[in-house]
């Protein structure tokens, strides 16, 4: 690794270096609350599948304590999960805008991730209650809660036809900033400012590019057990090849197969096992 590094500047090297840490810290902490909510146990519901207690109230807690919960998982376990891909676009942001100073520089990719990262925040804000209110529905009605994995398996299903999608292209497009496909990203080099607030729009446009190229990924994650390690390291590894593999396009089509052939599964093992 230190002969890669090699020519590089220090501040490139210490961005490096702290995206590292950060990952590290936000995985350990993700892996933590996973184990933490794995020993709560799960809700075993009708139709022959367990709720996760991310969706449930524990003794005593209140709804605003189980969302501040959520929000505060969903924000750690959304830093690991994206920070491997966003390190390469933040890594060419601090190349366009360089000669600022470091102290600057660094300021300002700060306030890029943190732009990224609060619309990942809008995205679990917005998830949740739909959730909840989901879970408590499914506790409520045997015949919902029995519907669930056929639910899950379309969801699936769709997720992964999305791939297949030019939307998806142009998304991924974006997110990987191809030349022609996104302007307003190709075009970062030419940026007239380097004020704090384009910095921070601009980690909000690809954080929105990012929610757009991902959902139906992250769709999965939360249908499929969001607190679920296992399930977090599959979509993390999904997001991060389409992203930085070449030919995205073609890998987000393979992984699509991949994913309509889970979906199939799922649906096939929901009727012929309700």
């Amino acid at each position: 690794m230190s002969g890669h590094l090699i020519g590089v500047p220090v501040s490139q090297r210490a961005f490096l270096g702290v995206s590292a840490l950060l990952f590290a810290v936000s995985a350990a902490v993700t892996i933590v609350g996973a184990a933490s909510m794995s020993a709560m146990g799960e809700m075993p519901m009708p139709g022959g599948w367990t709720m996760s207690m991310a969706w449930m109230r524990t003794c005593g807690q209140t709804w605003p304590g189980l969302a501040a919960s959520f929000l505060g998982m969903w924000i750690v376990m959304m830093v690991a999960m994206m920070l491997p891909s966003l390190v390469p676009m933040l890594w060419r942001y601090r190349e366009a805008v360089g000669g600022t100073g470091e102290t600057r520089l660094g300021w300002l990719t700060v306030l890029v991730g943190a732009g990224y990262y609060c619309v990942w925040t809008m995205f679990g804000v917005a998830a949740f209650p739909v959730g909840a209110a989901l879970a408590a529905l499914e506790m409520e009605l045997p015949a919902l809660a029995r519907a669930v994995p056929l639910a899950v398996g379309v969801i699936v299903l769709i997720a992964g036809a999305l791939q297949f999608t030019e939307w998806k292209a142009r998304r991924l497009a974006c997110c990987r900033e191809v030349p022609g496909r996104c302007p307003g990203l190709s075009g970062l080099h030419r940026l007239p400012t380097r004020a704090a607030a384009t910095a921070w729009r601009h980690g909000m446009r690809l954080g929105l590019h990012c929610c757009y190229c991902c959902g139906g990924l992250t769709l999965i994650l939360l249908v499929a057990g969001v607190m679920d390690l296992r399930v977090m390291a599959v979509v993390t590894a999904a997001i991060t090849v389409e992203r930085l593999a070449p030919h995205g396009e073609c890998v987000a089509r393979v992984m699509g197969a991949g994913i309509v052939g889970a979906g199939v599964l799922l649906i096939a093992r929901a009727v012929v096992f309700p």
